[in-house]
């Protein structure tokens, strides 16, 4: 799927393209990665993509990994039809069929060398997508993960998700950690919660319980705090969520 330009640059460092008629960020680093590996970045329900994630552009600037990230509006990334994104088109489908692609196309970059990167809602998106597709997706970095978004159902600025779902339950039937399969998963998971954040850390808590008890390997910092302000830890963990992007694409590219 070719990506057709808007003409619109959003800031020094950060592009915008079309894909099926939905715009997309596109962080293009000047001394590009020499084994042309990709991130796919999943915002949070801000829904700026990486437009004023400082950190992560210069993370991803310092390795030279290039990056598209969807914009989908507070979709919450899931596979069921969102009108406000698309009548017809999930955004887990825009993703899996309209951005891997171009991906592929662009730079050109392929599984294993593609990696996931969310914040927030984005972040149980990545987990999600990578728990159900590890071969396409087999290398995932999540910060401050909503795992547990049924939880958000009745807040009052969450049309979105009642518009999805027509009970929490069946939000909570979809999250990350029930599509974790005991004998098919990514090969690197990292993810990394605030402690003081008491939504969400909880339901990472639980991923990380799951995961050691059925084995498979990862990595979770769930001791690093911010003091409970989301914004400061989000720029906070994007070393440590790149930088482990990074060892892991180095690591699938001498596995292969």
């Amino acid at each position: 799927m070719s990506g057709r330009s808007t003409g619109r640059l959003v800031s020094a460092d950060i592009s915008e393209i079309l894909l099926a008629g939905h715009r997309c960020q596109v962080v293009e680093p000047a001394g590009r990665y020499a084994h042309g590996a990709a991130v796919v970045f999943l915002h949070d329900v801000d829904a700026g993509g990486l437009q004023g994630r400082v950190e992560y552009v210069e993370q991803l600037s310092r390795h030279g990994l290039a990056c598209i990230a969807p914009l989908s509006g507070r979709s919450w990334w899931t596979e069921r039809v969102w009108p406000q994104f698309d009548e017809a088109l999930s955004t887990e489908r825009f993703v899996i069929d309209h951005v891997l692609s171009h991906v592929a196309e662009r730079w050109p970059s392929q599984p294993p060398q593609v990696a996931m990167l969310g914040i927030g809602m984005g972040a149980q998106g990545a987990l999600r997508l990578s728990f159900k597709y590890p071969a396409r997706l087999p290398i995932v970095a999540a910060v401050s993960p909503a795992i547990d978004y049924q939880l958000a159902y009745y807040d009052e600025d969450e049309e979105a998700l009642r518009d999805i779902y027509a009970e929490p339950e069946a939000a909570r039937q979809e999250t990350a950690t029930l599509h974790v399969h005991p004998l098919n998963w990514p090969r690197n998971i990292w993810f990394a919660a605030d402690p003081s954040d008491e939504r969400w850390y909880g339901s990472a808590e639980r991923l990380k319980m799951k995961l050691s008890a059925l084995g498979i390997p990862h990595e979770a910092d769930l001791e690093t705090s911010a003091a409970g302000q989301a914004a400061s830890y989000a720029d906070l963990m994007a070393r440590k969520a790149i930088d482990f992007l990074v060892e892991r694409l180095n690591r699938e590219r001498l596995r292969v």
